[in-house]
């Protein structure tokens, strides 16, 4: 299984590079992150189906889309890992996760999701984002080896 991490904006040298660069590096699964970007100055409505065209773009043919959303669903550790697992066992080739910018994602973009993800009620910064999902892929990969990190 391959995956992919395709985001609104990009991530120069800091900490949130360094978070997820840490983490990105122990993912045993090839794992690939595009970073895009708009330059444009389009008005809300139209920068959000722009960037939704450049993430469905940056996503494999045939991949199974995560959406991170606010308005997504909070799953645990041990869960995001058993979905993981699943898609895994059951031959899933491609799994792209979706980063929106900051106005996220359009309602015709997260009905195009396998699913919708959310690290909880409270606003992350996107660029943070990738490196708690770089944890959580690496957190979930560590799970389903067995290994005890989890309890970490």
């Amino acid at each position: 299984m391959k995956i992919t991490i395709a985001a609104i904006g990009r991530a120069s040298r800091g900490p949130e590079r360094d978070l997820y660069d840490h983490y990105a590096g122990r993912i045993r699964w090839p794992l690939v992150l595009r970073e895009l970007e708009e330059k444009r100055k389009l008005p809300a409505p139209q920068l959000m189906q722009r960037e939704g065209e450049l993430l469905l773009d940056a996503a494999p043919a045939g991949a199974t889309l995560v959406m991170l959303d606010r308005r997504g669903k909070t799953l645990d550790s041990e869960a995001f890992a058993a979905r993981l697992g699943g898609w895994r066992d059951t031959s899933v080739s491609d799994v792209a996760f979706l980063i929106g910018g900051a106005d996220g994602h359009t309602e015709a973009m997260l009905k195009k999701a396998t699913l919708i993800l959310s690290f909880g009620a409270m606003t992350w910064p996107h660029l943070l984002a990738r490196g708690m999902l770089a944890e959580q892929i690496y957190r979930a990969q560590q799970l389903l080896a067995g290994h005890p990190y989890h309890r970490a």
